[in-house]
């Protein structure tokens, strides 16, 4: 079986030390690389990497048939330059980038109440690895959630950061970030805990609820379905995705049982304002069920 990998967030990966494992060197045999994330190319540019193991000639073929014959010279030609940047000094843009990043860890950390993820993660099990260029962070304990902070550092600092969720908001610092714009993000942190944090025990405790599917995802999300108001199904059989975006992970697949603790937290999820994806209705009133 070929396997091909969603390598988005993985430009970086192909330069420098001390940095996870990429889709090629891991032996994939195609990866798609999202180069407007971390690579510095016009957003909706990327690449399709294609292994030995690959005929790109015949991958090549199959594409054509399916992409757009007027194709975007401004985004091709923003690969271009991106590529090229990245072939000459590639490897020292991202060693700048995982200093950045690394001192932006310590001193968040030194702030109190916050804990920026690092390295101590690595199990060699659960967690494999760890990219030290993403500045991810726990905020639960200063009462706030991510989302919150994340609302905050847009609107009251003018400080645009990747996501926030329900405990965490992930920072992406890419070679287009000086030490001024860490510095900032590391201020406005310290400053937000200081004027907007709260008691933590009022915060939802759970962050992963274990899945019982009782239904196959393809059997649920095809059958005879009804929709309910979302406090009204608990013991019933889903029939749709629900999902903060970002990151996407669902909350609930076709085929699970929704229970009451599932309910709570996307309930406590859209209080705090995560924008809420994959349900029919769009404000996440009601949920597709199966009808039994």
């Amino acid at each position: 079986m070929l396997v091909l990998v969603d390598e988005a967030h993985g430009t970086h990966l192909y330069f420098g030390e001390g940095l996870p494992v990429n889709a090629m060197e891991a032996g994939a045999d195609m990866a798609s690389v999202s180069m407007h994330k971390s690579g510095g190319s016009l957003t909706q540019s990327s690449l399709l990497l294609v292994n030995k193991t690959v005929n790109w000639e015949y991958v090549s073929q199959i594409i054509n048939l399916t992409q757009t014959t007027s194709a975007s010279y401004l985004l091709l030609s923003s690969l271009d330059i991106s590529r090229r940047n990245l072939a000459l000094r590639g490897a020292e843009s991202f060693a700048k980038v995982k200093e950045m990043a690394e001192y932006a860890r310590e001193e968040i950390n030194e702030i109190g109440g916050y804990y920026a993820y690092g390295r101590e993660l690595v199990n060699g099990t659960s967690v494999y690895d760890f990219d030290v260029t993403k500045l991810s962070i726990y905020t639960r304990d200063i009462g706030l959630a991510g989302i919150e902070v994340y609302d905050l550092l847009r609107d009251e600092y003018d400080i645009q950061i990747e996501f926030g969720d329900i405990t965490n908001v992930l920072a992406y610092i890419s070679i287009g970030d000086r030490i001024q714009d860490i510095e900032r993000l590391v201020g406005a942190l310290s400053d937000i805990k200081r004027l907007y944090s709260k008691d933590p025990s009022h915060m939802l405790a759970t962050e992963y609820i274990s899945p019982k599917v009782c239904v196959s995802p393809q059997k649920a999300f095809y059958a005879d379905k009804e929709a309910l108001p979302i406090r009204e199904t608990a013991g019933k059989i889903c029939a749709e995705f629900v999902m903060c975006y970002p990151p996407g992970i669902p909350i609930l697949a076709p085929g699970e049982m929704i229970t009451q603790e599932i309910i709570e937290y996307i309930i406590y999820a859209k209080e705090k304002g995560c924008s809420m994806q994959g349900t029919q209705d769009p404000y996440v009133e009601n949920l597709n069920v199966l009808v039994r």
